[in-house]
């Protein structure tokens, strides 16, 4: 079993009930054998975009957290150990939330789930989805 870690976008597509969201990764999210974790980063991450009116974060912050929950995602806290990893990441990628999840991925035995071809030259931990 893959362990799994959903970066920000995949989470508001589920929210919103996009069409955007890849069909394998809709497929993960349903499946009950698979384990998918959400980063508290990700509902920083909205905090703030949802506070500045950002179009593609409609859904508030507290509502997304207590949606994913109720569905049995658990929920994955920051620590001192993934904030001082992301120093060791290359320079790939500049968004402070999404190396964030890189690291949090790889120092938890995550497999971080996205669309974003950037984050993909992480390596191994990190699968991209179409």
């Amino acid at each position: 079993m893959i362990r799994y870690l959903a970066d920000t976008q995949l989470l508001i597509w589920l929210a919103d009930r996009s069409e955007k969201l890849p069909k394998a990764v809709a497929t993960i999210f349903q499946d009950e054998e698979q384990e998918v974790v959400f980063s508290l980063a990700s509902i920083w991450e909205t905090s703030i975009k949802f506070g500045l009116g950002r179009p593609d974060f409609t859904i508030h912050p507290r509502q997304l957290r207590e949606g994913l929950l109720e569905l049995g995602y658990k929920e994955l806290s920051i620590t001192n150990g993934h904030v001082i990893a992301v120093a060791k990441l290359p320079p790939f990628h500049r968004d402070p939330f999404d190396r964030l999840l890189v690291a949090q991925a790889d120092l938890e035995g995550l497999t971080l789930m996205t669309t974003d071809k950037k984050l993909a030259q992480y390596g191994p931990h990190v699968q991209r989805f179409r």
